[in-house]
């Protein structure tokens, strides 16, 4: 495909994005505060993660229902690959996905032949959703169809389960660059386009989010096809959440406003939305 340029220049993308940010602020209201949380991506993506404190984790969501009744649990647990089948085989709760990153995560500096066996054995091991990067090594470069090859070849094995691709945006930091890794992956079979691993000194922020979602409505006008969007690093606030679910409901609409097309990354956001929806202080999820 031939990608049309980005629809905004560096100035437009900052007066948008503060726009949005001062909607975001109409938005703090039980109801998008109990959306969020129902789009979280619960991430535990330590190295110094365990089987048994995976275990402990999953177990946290699967009581969150009685601990706290009439609030929608989370959308889904992400882990590294090794430790998937533990979330799988402990989850006992209907509706939240188990998660892996896959292809050499964070870095995606490896062979593309072990991301596409990682993100199978992923699969194998309980997995039904994937987050892999972009390999920004080529992507730099100009080298397009690798990355389209790559991306293709990782979903290929998945089936029928979620491929989430991150771009990495706070490093590409350049709208066209943004706009031209979105619509490469989305053509290249990603189910999600990411803004960030988290892992990076810049992860998200609502100017990536505008290309990524503009991206997204183009896709829609010319494919029919919906896919979905996940902001993530650095969203710990429930007044940053906002920002997002801001911009999805004014560029792509209210429709997208689910855990189906819309997910938050986030390992300490839980806590914080739960804090504002119940009028605690603290609250530990």
């Amino acid at each position: 495909m031939n990608f049309p340029p980005v629809p905004f220049t560096k100035d437009q993308l900052k007066v948008e994005a503060e726009r949005l940010t001062g909607v975001s602020k109409q938005l703090m209201t039980p109801e998008k505060l109990k959306l969020a949380l129902s789009c979280i991506d619960l991430t535990m993506l330590n190295p110094t993660d365990t089987v048994s404190s995976v275990a402990a984790f999953t177990n946290k969501v699967n009581s969150f229902e009685l601990e706290f009744e009439g609030l929608p649990n989370v959308a889904a647990i992400c882990v590294y690959p090794n430790v998937v089948s533990v979330v799988a085989e402990n989850l006992a709760v209907e509706g939240v996905h188990a998660a892996s990153v896959a292809g050499g995560f964070p870095s995606s500096m490896t062979f593309k032949e072990l991301k596409v066996e990682e993100a199978r054995l992923a699969v194998i091991h309980g997995a039904d959703e994937i987050d892999i990067v972009l390999p920004l090594w080529a992507f730099l470069e100009g080298n397009l169809e690798y990355c389209r090859d790559e991306i293709s070849a990782v979903k290929k094995t998945m089936g029928d389960n979620h491929l989430k691709v991150i771009l990495e945006s706070g490093i590409l930091d350049d709208p066209e660059k943004i706009w031209q890794a979105s619509l490469l992956s989305l053509e290249a079979g990603a189910d999600f386009i990411k803004t960030s691993t988290g892992k990076m000194a810049v992860s998200a922020t609502p100017e990536a989010a505008v290309i990524m979602c503009h991206a997204l409505k183009y896709w829609y006008q010319i494919t029919g096809e919906k896919r979905g969007f996940k902001p993530t690093g650095g969203i710990s606030r429930s007044e940053e959440a906002m920002v997002y679910i801001a911009v999805v409901s004014e560029i792509l609409g209210d429709e997208w406003l689910n855990s189906r097309l819309f997910r938050i990354g986030a390992s300490r956001l839980a806590n914080q939305l739960l804090s504002d929806i119940l009028d605690r202080p603290t609250i530990h999820f």
